[in-house]
């Protein structure tokens, strides 16, 4: 059983830039594709970012550019370089592990407790 835990999460300016990251325990992430999801009250979770067990890398078109996933196998932990915030990003940030990569949510057997990030204009 994976357990994740999101930080980083704060309240930025428009323009500016925070970094998630998300700490992995009781399972190996380089097992497993990560990806990033965000979520505002009343809407569905949203794709943001997915990193495979070989690194490739897809993003949601509307973080493309802006945002940067990586991982660190040694450490255990994923993480989100956030640039460029709008208040559009305003949302809360989860973490999650596949077995497979996908941008689907339901796909996702593991999940962090999730992160807020507020960007004001």
């Amino acid at each position: 059983q994976v357990q994740l835990v999101e930080s980083g999460g704060g309240l930025m300016q428009a323009g500016g830039s925070l970094r998630l990251s998300c700490a992995a325990s009781g399972g190996t992430i380089s097992n497993y594709a990560m990806g990033w999801f965000r979520q505002v009250p009343g809407k569905e979770r949203e794709f943001v970012a997915v990193i495979t067990k070989l690194g490739g890398i897809t993003y949601a078109d509307s973080v493309k550019g802006r945002f940067t996933i990586s991982r660190d196998n040694a450490k255990n932990t994923m993480y989100l370089q956030m640039n460029s915030l709008k208040p559009e990003d305003t949302a809360v940030y989860y973490c999650a592990a596949a077995t497979t990569p996908a941008l689907n949510p339901l796909l996702y057997a593991y999940w962090g407790q999730g992160t807020q990030v507020t960007v004001s204009s």
